[in-house]
């Protein structure tokens, strides 16, 4: 009984998680008289598959989709290569004030991004990095909280296999290569994920950097898509669609190794 009533629970909870998504989904395939009208459409009658047509047709939503595959792939890519040399060097290097550089790394999670903003900004106009790949892409190149993740998952490998190594002659990198990275499989996969997922989804900097529609972000152009469509209710849900739809696809092929990093976390 008590296993029922759970299993009710989750599904009931699991319900209430997934419903406003399919919502999502059904109001991008309903006419704008549906939209508007005084009752909710729970599915419509006749689905409009060529709202999304429209809404690439009114918009660039195809310079948008590949502008924040690009941005978004960067960051990650370059994150999943700096976070965990940095999170290695934390972990398993001894060096002066070590402690202390970390800490002051940390710290840097406590300042709002708010606070960096404008100096951000005015180092890229300085640079002429601004409505460009690179201005979206270079602020964000490491993390620390990516860096910390990765330093809590390396420093309980057995420091004797890392010696071992290095008395059968193999060189740091190599070290690094096949015995660290091979560990760190389900902790690349969540730093990866989550990496993906916040810069997919990544408002303000894109907004604040870029000046044209060309060098738009999704999340941008959809607001003000938005803003100059505000009555086409049903292009904003198939613009939220898409928008959605990378990063399910995304957790769905890495959820094994992110169900198995928070496993091994909460082992060690």
């Amino acid at each position: 009984m008590r296993r029922t009533l759970l299993y009710l629970l989750l599904g009931l909870a699991s319900l209430v998680t997934v419903l406003p998504l399919l919502y999502m989904v059904s109001l991008s395939l309903q006419t704008e008289a549906e939209t508007l009208s005084a009752r909710a459409v729970v599915w419509p009658a006749s689905p409009q598959w060529g709202n999304y047509a429209e809404l690439f047709a009114r918009a660039p939503f195809g310079n948008f989709i590949v502008n924040s595959l690009v941005v978004a792939g960067a960051i990650t890519l370059a994150h999943l290569i700096f976070d965990p040399l940095v999170g290695y060097v934390f972990a398993k290097f001894r060096f002066p004030l070590r402690n202390t550089l970390f800490v002051a790394l940390l710290a840097t999670l406590m300042v709002p991004f708010f606070v960096r903003m404008i100096p951000l900004y005015v180092l890229m106009a300085n640079l002429g990095w601004l409505n460009s790949y690179q201005g979206l892409i270079a602020p964000f190149l490491m993390d620390a909280f990516g860096i910390f993740l990765m330093r809590q998952f390396i420093q309980p490998i057995p420091d004797d296999l890392i010696s071992a190594a290095r008395i059968d002659g193999a060189s740091e990198l190599g070290i690094y290569r096949r015995i660290i990275l091979p560990q760190t499989r389900p902790a690349l996969a969540v730093l990866g994920l989550f990496t993906f997922v916040f810069q997919w989804n990544e408002f303000l900097w894109p907004l604040v950097a870029t000046t044209t529609p060309e060098m738009r972000t999704i999340p941008v152009g959809l607001t003000l898509f938005n803003q100059e469509y505000f009555t086409l209710w049903h292009l904003t849900a198939a613009g939220s669609v898409i928008l959605f739809v990378p990063t399910a696809v995304l957790f769905v092929f890495t959820q094994r190794y992110f169900v198995r990093g928070i496993a091994l976390t909460g082992l060690k």
